[in-house]
């Protein structure tokens, strides 16, 4: 599918929304494969009818990571506030007339999330979401995927994939060396766990290098 028939499809979703009841998309996929940039994408093209409130919002703050000594698997399952993220997901379903619920983002400035970030109006009929571990079976992940109406599975040529992990790194900073060796033992861990949960997906969304959105700058 082009992005033409995805944002079509998200659309369709948007417009079933009813009274009291908001439509939830959720984008998987393993690190770098453009779940960030699709989203982005769709959030544009339907201004007005959807939101996009990332999972990263929901990464633990460094120092809590150093605290618990999981700062070097930063991205792995556990270094999220998966229950927290559930709860929102729960709360963004139900919206009450006159009251914008408040997300975190994640600012990749500064490597930490940041409360309150992301204002979602009560008549919004979309929230977009995406992350590595939306479709993950096992606890405390597991009910994410309950709370979504339709879930994408984004993929990308491994190569290209590993290419734009590595470049993404050193723009935030990462010598080139340090970058590769990040990518080789930890986003490519994630993205093996990732991978087995792309059947759970309602469509997949395959790319190769030629055809993938490129990054959003920034």
């Amino acid at each position: 599918m082009n992005l033409d028939d995805l944002v079509a499809r998200a659309r369709r979703l948007a417009a079933s929304a009813t009274p009291g009841r908001r439509r939830l998309l959720g984008i998987a996929g393993p690190p770098g494969a453009g779940k960030s940039t699709l989203a982005a994408r769709l959030a544009a093209e339907l201004t007005g009818q959807a939101v996009l409130v990332p999972m990263d919002g929901f990464h633990l703050a460094a120092a809590e990571l150093r605290r618990l000594d999981r700062a070097d698997r930063k991205g792995a399952p556990d270094t999220f506030d998966a229950a927290g993220y559930a709860a929102l997901l729960a709360r963004l379903r139900t919206p009450e007339p006159g009251t914008p619920v408040y997300a975190p983002a994640f600012d990749r400035r500064i490597e930490d999330p940041v409360a309150g970030s992301i204002p979602v109006a009560p008549h919004i009929p979309l929230v977009l979401t995406e992350g590595n571990y939306l479709l993950l079976h096992s606890d405390p992940w597991t009910p994410i995927r309950e709370l979504l109406d339709e879930a994408w599975y984004v993929e990308l040529d491994p190569a290209e994939r590993v290419r734009r992990l590595i470049a993404r790194h050193e723009r935030f900073g990462r010598p080139r060396t340090d970058a590769e060796e990040f990518v080789r033992t930890s986003d490519e861990a994630n993205a093996r766990l990732v991978a087995a949960t792309r059947a759970r997906a309602d469509l997949v969304v395959s790319f190769d290098d030629g055809e993938a959105p490129p990054p959003l700058p920034g």
